[in-house]
């Protein structure tokens, strides 16, 4: 294979890792974040935080290819292969001695994604010193940019650096301490490098910190996690403790958007038109619900508001983003709460589809499901009963037995990958025997598969751990910017350090296995960890040890309990308060699924009624379409006629119409049954279209 075809395959594979790398982080953007209505530079501040951090887990594994690459050809050079000549017939074999060895120079083959000298190094250098500033500047000052309730930018921007500079001073001192330990030392001379090395490393020891806790957990209940949803039992109930605890936190949300309302109508109703403060007054009106604007202005044309204290620049403030924290806040419950109703009724669905005797999945609320005919062809309801009735327990029993393996192979290596001789990390055991074959491929393979568990084991954990509210990754578009910029600067904390620690689990990391190897490109730009000693030899090495600790906690689910006991309610099988909340949840479930149903049986009514009668009828703007109504003389839009005589034909026809645009269902209260004063008739009409109004 030519130079120009092997410089080719490796530009066209690191251009496809960085396409498809971005593709991901963008979806997950999609999926988390509203990239209509969030603000451009959150998006993009976020989008280039994850982008970075998933593209170092995938480069790195084709610079471990393309260092063992090197490895070999200085192996080589310095103890060639003796290849004896081959001998021709005439030849004595005492005449074989007298030729040389010639030694072999082609035993090294290129791999196929072998990256040229030069490129990677820039590379790393651009990747990690970017998403550095990222995390440790940039985002912390656009989180609180997005958080101030400031009217201007001018405003915002100085609430930031207000809020910010403990954050930024906090760093500096700690900077400067290890500065003043490092020029006190009589063997060290402070260089540029040397001071880049300090900071590299105190970053890394931040982020190896956390990422040991993260990992701890991650390890365990990932695996548990695929075991226990194998069970349909173990999901119906989890899913009504869920919807149990959600209904709390959805009516708190109402509760505090209904307070901050009434705050905004008072200050609505004090501020009038011509006052200095008015533009501020309008700027939070519009970050308001459409119904609760409707009732400001109802209110604020009844009354004079001379009663009413004028508030300060500094409250309008504060309740600007008292405004957009509750209305996120309201929104995100809206959302979860019907999700979570689906999961509910599907979970419910596969329950009594499991029963059955028909291999036929029948959705009990079909409304629900929304598909492409794509999707209904591939995922017919035959498709779906095998998977969900008879597939999907096995498969997830087999893949949270394949995640043990792995998770028990990391804790082991772990706890191992201090000791070169013997070898006892089972990834480096695995890299150096594709390395002694020259199998580049398996090579990248493991380094793949060893980093997208680690970082699935890290990461999901960060998408699942929540702060009061202060921090929560909501899918389905929910999650405010405070959080998406929040979880940027976490990946961006912790990708580094867990990519050095595989290196050390596959001992190619020599300031920790202390062999004499080419250092990766990827080490190469953190310096030589020799200046801070006690961090290479002590707490790089024996501070991973901690995830075994670690993992028996999560496994007896020591957590779960102190949180419980302290008030924040965990799912637990063997308490009590669990089992009390499945029963409120199952509950609520049940009284949802009355609602839909419901509304389910009104619709398909008006459909009936609609395709019987005509668009026209439906509409009820035609004098035909009222004699269908005449003719029933027990409906009771003849009650309503009769107790409306007095009234203009306009008004008559008005209410008329309002009736048949209405929803004719009564999930939403009874107070809205009885908004006329009493409840309207329910006897049956002959068409029997209105029964439910």
């Amino acid at each position: 294979m030519s130079v120009r075809s092997i410089i080719a395959m490796s530009g066209t594979a690191l251009a496809v890792v960085v396409v498809v790398v971005f593709l991901l982080a963008l979806y997950l953007l999609h999926r988390y974040g509203d990239l209509r209505k969030q603000q451009r530079m959150v998006l993009l501040g976020t989008l280039l935080s994850w982008y970075l951090c998933f593209l170092i887990v995938f480069i790195l594994p084709l610079d471990v290819s393309t260092t063992i690459y090197k490895q070999c050809l200085l192996d080589n050079a310095h103890h060639p292969t003796p290849v004896p000549r081959a001998s021709h017939p005439n030849q004595t074999d005492d005449n074989v001695s007298v030729y040389p060895n010639v030694s072999k120079t082609n035993r090294c083959e290129e791999p196929w994604s072998f990256i040229p000298d030069g490129v990677l190094p820039v590379f790393w250098r651009v990747v990690y010193w970017t998403s550095q500033f990222l995390t440790w500047l940039l985002l912390p000052f656009m989180q609180s940019y997005a958080r101030a309730g400031a009217f201007s930018r001018v405003g915002k921007m100085k609430t930031a650096l207000i809020e910010n500079a403990i954050y930024y001073g906090t760093y500096l001192l700690i900077f400067i301490s290890l500065l003043i330990y490092v020029a006190a030392h009589p063997k060290w001379k402070l260089s540029w490098g040397q001071l880049q090395t300090i900071g590299i490393t105190a970053a890394n020891t931040w982020g190896l910190f956390l990422l040991v806790l993260l990992l701890g957990y991650g390890l365990v209940e990932i695996p548990r996690s695929y075991w226990r949803s194998s069970s349909q039992s173990y999901l119906l109930a989890k899913t009504y403790f869920k919807a149990a605890k959600m209904a709390n936190e959805k009516v708190e949300a109402e509760e505090n958007l209904a307070d901050v309302m009434e705050d905004v109508a008072g200050i609505h109703e004090s501020v009038r038109y011509n006052h200095s403060l008015r533009k501020c007054v309008d700027t939070i009106l519009t970050k308001c619900p459409a119904d609760y604007r409707e009732e400001m202005e109802r209110r604020a044309e009844s009354s004079g508001g001379e009663k009413n204290v004028l508030p300060t620049k500094r409250s309008l403030i504060n309740l600007h983003k008292k405004v957009i924290t509750a209305v996120q806040r309201h929104n995100q419950t809206q959302v979860q709460w019907s999700i979570l109703l689906d999961e509910a009724f599907h979970l419910e669905d596969v329950a009594k589809s499991q029963s059955s005797s028909v291999r036929y999945f029948v959705h009990s609320l079909p409304s629900t499901h929304h598909q492409g005919w794509i999707h209904r062809f591939l995922y017919s309801p035959t498709v779906e009963w095998y998977w969900e009735c008879v597939f999907r327990q096995s498969f997830y029993r087999l893949l949270a037995v394949v995640l043990c393996l792995l998770s028990a192979a990391v804790v082991w290596s772990e706890c191992t990958f201090f000791s070169t001789h013997p070898v006892l990390s089972l990834f480096a055991v695995f890299v150096h025997l594709a390395e002694k074959q020259h199998n580049y491929i398996c090579i990248e393979m493991v380094c793949f598969v060893s980093i997208l568990f680690l970082c699935v084991c890290v990461y999901s954990t960060v998408f699942r751990i929540r702060f009061f509210n202060y921090y929560y990754l909501v899918p389905h578009h929910q999650t405010d910017a405070y959080s998406l910029q929040f979880s940027g600067m976490l990946f961006c904390r912790l990708t580094p350090p867990l990519c050095l620690n595989f290196l050390g689990l596959i001992h190619m990391d020599s300031a920790i296995s202390h062999q004499d190897r080419i250092q990766t490109s990827y080490t190469s730009i953190m310096g030589s960890m020799s200046v801070l000693y006690f961090i290479s030899d002590g707490f790089y090495i024996y501070y991973p040890m901690l995830v075994l600790l670690l993992c028996f906690a999560t496994y007896y689910s020591l957590g779960s309990r102190c949180l419980n006991l302290l008030g924040f309610h965990q799912y637990i099988t063997d308490n009590d308060m669990t089992s009390d909340l499945v029963d409120e949840g199952k509950e609520l479930i049940r009284r949802e699924r009355r609602k839909r149903q419901k509304a389910e049986d009104g619709e398909n009514r008006r459909s009936a009624w609609r395709e019987r009668y005509g668009v026209q009828g439906a509409n009820g703007r035609t004098r035909a379409g009222y004699t269908e109504f005449n003719e029933n003389q027990s409906s009771p839009v003849t009650e309503i006629k009769k107790s409306v005589k007095t009234r203009r034909d306009g008004e008559m026809e008005e209410q008329q119409r309002s009736l048949l645009q209405d929803n004719s269902s009564d999930e939403d209260s009874a107070s809205r049954r009885s908004t006329g004063g009493r409840y309207l008739s329910l006897s049956p009409s002959r068409s029997g279209i209105f029964d439910d109004v």
